[in-house]
């Protein structure tokens, strides 16, 4: 099955401003922000979000009894939660980030794998929405209800012991989407206890090489930043990041490049990088 990425589609703010009042079409803002950016995701979209858009809070929408940030929820959470919010599993569900292209691809493969129908990305989320004079309102929807029923596909989703296993037979590539410096071990990780480095024998792809202007590169200038970052294009790739956002949009842009993504790391570094039990690589990927 994949990461499903493969069947998500973006849409164009045209599209989205002909559609804001399709009863069959839900928007979601699915905005999270990195601690050190200072930004207050809820508090933006409280500011200005576009009509009809619900917020979800990745840092609610969680299993907050893992210690580590916004790991995937229970069938339970989900269900409830994106019921509460008026959207149903047939839902036309159109995500949309603050950033342009940051962590809206993790809300929408959050849906995807519990279960959405057709979940699709607001192309140049909403950067680009407020740069075509498009309206924002501060006003937040009282939605009616509807029934979500989640059901995780576990498949798509790696632990620790699956990332160690395909990094020790190599039957996987594990691609991290981090800054080159933090996945050198050159800067420090932005979470307390973290440390810093890599797990050796991943690669590295930051995701910002694979985005311009809130959308994803072409295929083939993302099959170019591949060969840079010595990845396998036949090779099925576990991706993983700080913690499990980014992941989301590099797994995004390698199936669109063809390439097939078999999971995405939930833990991520915050969890591998706080194991002292799991092996630590620092300086640059080494080739395999």
């Amino acid at each position: 099955m994949g990461t499903s990425f493969s069947s998500l589609k973006f849409v164009s703010t045209a599209w989205l401003g002909e559609n804001l009042h399709n009863p069959a079409v839900r928007i979601v803002d699915g905005s999270w922000h990195l601690p050190p950016t200072g930004r207050n995701a809820a508090a933006e979209y409280a500011a200005a979000h576009i009509p009809g858009a619900v917020f979800v809070n990745i840092d609610v929408l969680a299993d907050t009894t893992s210690g580590l940030p916004h790991m995937l929820p229970s069938d339970a959470m989900m269900s409830n939660s994106i019921g509460a919010l008026g959207i149903a599993n047939d839902d036309t569900i159109i995500v949309y980030d603050q950033t342009g292209l940051f962590s809206a691809p993790r809300v929408a493969w959050m849906l995807k794998i519990y279960g959405a129908k057709d979940v699709r990305l607001l192309e140049g989320g909403l950067p680009r929405w407020q740069r075509e004079m498009r309206p924002v309102t501060t006003d937040v929807p009282a939605p009616l209800p509807a029934r979500f029923t989640a059901s995780l596909d576990p498949s798509v989703v790696a632990d620790a012991a699956r990332v160690a296993a395909a990094l020790a037979d190599a039957s996987q590539q594990v691609v991290d989407a981090r800054p080159a410096a933090r996945f050198a071990g050159d800067a420090p990780e932005p979470r307390p206890g973290v440390r810093a480095g890599h797990m050796p024998g991943s690669l590295n792809l930051p995701f910002d090489a694979l985005i311009s202007d809130g959308a994803l590169k072409s295929a083939d200038e993302i099959k170019a930043a591949m060969v840079t970052a010595g990845i396998d294009a036949e090779k099925p790739v576990i991706t993983s990041c700080g913690s499990g956002v980014s992941a989301a949009i590099i797994a995004l842009a390698l199936e669109k490049a063809g390439s097939e993504v078999s999971a995405i790391y939930d833990g991520s570094w915050a969890e591998w990088g706080s194991r002292t039990d799991l092996p630590l690589g620092t300086g640059p990927a080494k080739a395999r």
